[in-house]
């Protein structure tokens, strides 16, 4: 079924449109957006790596969350911002305008619905700037929608147990934790046997990047033709299972934060920018 690592009963799609317009609270309860990317992952991961990701672990963490935490997961948005990638087969890649649009208009449904508090949780690292455009423009639009665009991994987790100095530093795409991930949510997409490691070279400014990573920008063949960019040599479906356990309990917590906050309400409208608040679609008449 469609709702993937998500617990059914906290699956939105799987509600009636009657069920939703009776949700109690729904200005409070947390909408959940997952987005990922298809893209390659080098010789070892599926391509689909970050949706995996993103959905998986923040299924996780509203499986964790209690009853009276009110949370629902959206069906994730597969396919992402994947252009550093497109020079190997297997990268599927939306360009920046649409998939803020797209951003935009699933964020425009919600606030129709009733809901008032978005997450958008990005698998991503190629696409954060668009997810944050959007949610600004959202933003702009209704002053009294509390919209969050957060990437999945940046939450306190046990990954930095695991993975070297040079990991920490330089590592951006396919190395030790992803792979880790995969390996506990996804096993039999993993060949461990067709890892590879691989860095970028050191950027040559240390006032433009203190820690070497690229200042410049960049795609992923520009550093050799695996497409992995780290070192997944030393994963273990244990250390991702760690990973995702402590992870989730992060998210869980943020998305009960979230749940639990008030935020400012703004009732000035933007210059320039449609400006909606306070109607709620309900079908009934």
């Amino acid at each position: 079924m469609m709702h993937g690592y998500t617990p059914p009963h906290r699956f939105l799609p799987y509600l009636s449109w009657t069920e939703i317009a009776a949700l109690p609270d729904r200005e409070n309860t947390v909408i959940v957006l997952p987005v990922g990317a298809i893209e390659q992952h080098g010789p070892h991961l599926p391509c689909a790596v970050d949706s995996v990701i993103s959905a998986g672990v923040m299924g996780r963490a509203l499986e964790k969350l209690p009853s009276e935490v009110r949370a629902f997961g959206l069906a994730p948005i597969t396919y992402g911002k994947s252009d550093e990638h497109l020079h190997f087969p297997g990268t599927m890649t939306l360009t920046g305008p649409t998939l803020l649009n797209v951003v935009q208009e699933i964020g425009e449904s919600v606030y129709r619905a009733g809901f008032r508090k978005l997450l958008f949780a990005n698998g991503h690292g190629g696409q954060p700037q668009v997810l944050e455009m959007a949610a600004r423009e959202l933003r702009l639009r209704h002053g009294d929608f509390v919209v969050v665009p957060f990437h999945v991994s940046r939450l306190p987790n046990a990954s930095g147990k695991f993975i070297s100095d040079q990991e920490k530093k330089q590592a951006m795409h396919a190395g030790h934790s992803e792979t880790a991930l995969l390996l506990a949510l996804a096993p039999d997409t993993v060949h461990m046997e067709r890892a590879v490691a691989n860095f970028p070279p050191v950027f040559p400014s240390k006032l433009l990047s203190p820690d070497g990573r690229p200042a410049c920008a960049w795609t992923a063949r520009d550093f050799g033709p695996s497409g992995v960019i780290g070192d997944p040599l030393g994963a273990t479906r244990e250390q991702g299972e760690e990973i995702l356990d402590t992870l989730s309990d992060s998210w869980a917590q943020a998305i009960t934060d979230l749940f639990r906050m008030q935020w400012v309400v703004r009732d000035v409208p933007s210059w320039g920018h449609v400006h909606q608040q306070g109607h709620v679609e309900t079908g009934l008449r």
